[in-house]
């Protein structure tokens, strides 16, 4: 097995190859930050790579960054990230844990959170730590070069990012660390800080980050160009179908290297693609249903079969917070746009009002935008 195969970075590989002659389990670190309640396709590309160590027989370490997400990584950003509270964090840990393992052998998996070597660090131990690098180092962050050029602020506690990343490889004592290529200066610092602490450098190993469904602009829920692994199988398989033509063949290859693209028209490979992604999730047949609903939905403008039914109170009803708060359309004013797009519906009406009794409501077909139905009770 090829454990450096698509990866961009191989660094330094005779360290990598040396690593992987000796007798023992290799350290293989791969940390995620809970800043967000779920993991989508791009986390699956380094998670994949994690799998693969540990199927050669590695030690694999999921660390869960409860503190680091408290900063914020400020990699790929120009801006500050907006702090979580502590229950938010928690929340997010819970759910990427159990995501992961959709792809992860659970029992094969050593989970870690940094909070348990920084929630008890004092001072001095942050001291020596912040004194195993200099600010010009931490400058030489491309991040931070281009937030300096445009004159937009960048906190110290941003600057004390990549050494807490850095610290755990210390903590956990990784021989391995994956990441995004975005994530290569944090990954090089973490052997710097090892080395300052007497200990025999990790190698940094990066993956290819995987586009989002725009096939541009990296996968991220913040852009909300995002496909989640929880998601139901027809919200994945529908995300994949508007995924850009000239993306298809990234898609496979990051995400199921082992099945190129099938020949043909781009569309049917969207349609393998979205059959795999949603098996893959979601089980054996979820691919046949989520293309059987999609089927019914787009091509033959049919309601699906299974809908979420929602009651509504006596009165007049506020189109804008039901589609926000009940049917998952992402705010208010993005409701409002659809009515004024004439992208919502009542039993195939188009509505162009933004109240309606209840007594209009019930009992219908509500539609938002392509693919949100509600049955109204």
């Amino acid at each position: 097995m090829n454990l450096s195969a698509r990866a961009v970075d191989c660094l330094p590989a005779d360290d990598f190859e040396k690593k992987l002659a000796l007798d023992r389990p290799l350290r293989v670190k791969l940390g995620v930050d809970p800043t967000a309640p779920d993991i989508h396709l791009g986390h699956t590309v380094a998670l994949g790579k994690l799998r693969e160590f540990q199927d050669a027989g590695h030690t694999a370490v999921l660390i869960i960054g409860d503190w680091t997400a408290r900063v914020g990584d400020p990699s790929g950003r120009s801006a500050t990230r907006p702090m979580l509270t502590a229950d938010e964090i928690e929340a997010n840990a819970t759910t990427y844990q159990e995501q992961a393992f959709t792809i992860l052998d659970r029992e094969r998996t050593e989970v870690r959170r940094n909070g348990e070597w920084f929630a008890e660090m004092g001072l001095e131990p942050l001291f020596r730590l912040a004194a195993s690098a200099t600010v010009n180092q931490l400058l030489q962050r491309n991040d931070f070069g281009e937030r300096i050029a445009s004159d937009t602020p960048i906190s110290v506690l941003e600057l004390l990012y990549p050494l807490m990343q850095a610290y755990d490889s210390v903590a956990i004592e990784s021989d391995i660390e994956l990441g995004g290529t975005d994530q290569l200066f944090n990954l090089m610092l973490g052997r710097v800080i090892q080395s300052r602490y007497g200990m025999e450098s990790q190698c940094a190993l990066t993956m290819p980050i995987l586009p989002g469904t725009d096939g541009v602009k990296r996968m991220s829920k913040s852009t909300g160009n995002y496909i989640g692994v929880s998601e139901p199988p027809e919200e994945q398989f529908g995300k994949i179908m508007r995924v850009p033509d000239e993306a298809i063949g990234v898609f496979y290859e990051l995400l199921f290297p082992s099945e190129p693209a099938p020949s043909g028209h781009p569309a049917e490979q969207k349609r393998a693609l979205g059959r795999l992604v949603a098996d893959r999730f979601h089980g054996p047949g979820a691919g046949d249903a989520a293309e059987a609903h999609f089927n019914r939905v787009f091509r033959e403008r049919e309601a699906p079969e299974e809908m979420p039914e929602i009651s509504v109170p006596d009165g007049d009803v506020h189109l804008p917070a039901l589609l926000a708060d009940e049917l998952g359309v992402g705010s208010r004013s993005q409701a409002r746009r659809l009515i004024g797009d004439g992208a919502v519906s009542l039993d195939g009406e188009r509505i162009s009002a933004i109240d309606l009794p209840s007594s209009e409501l019930r009992g219908k077909v509500l539609k938002a935008g392509k693919r949100r139905f509600a049955r109204i009770a």
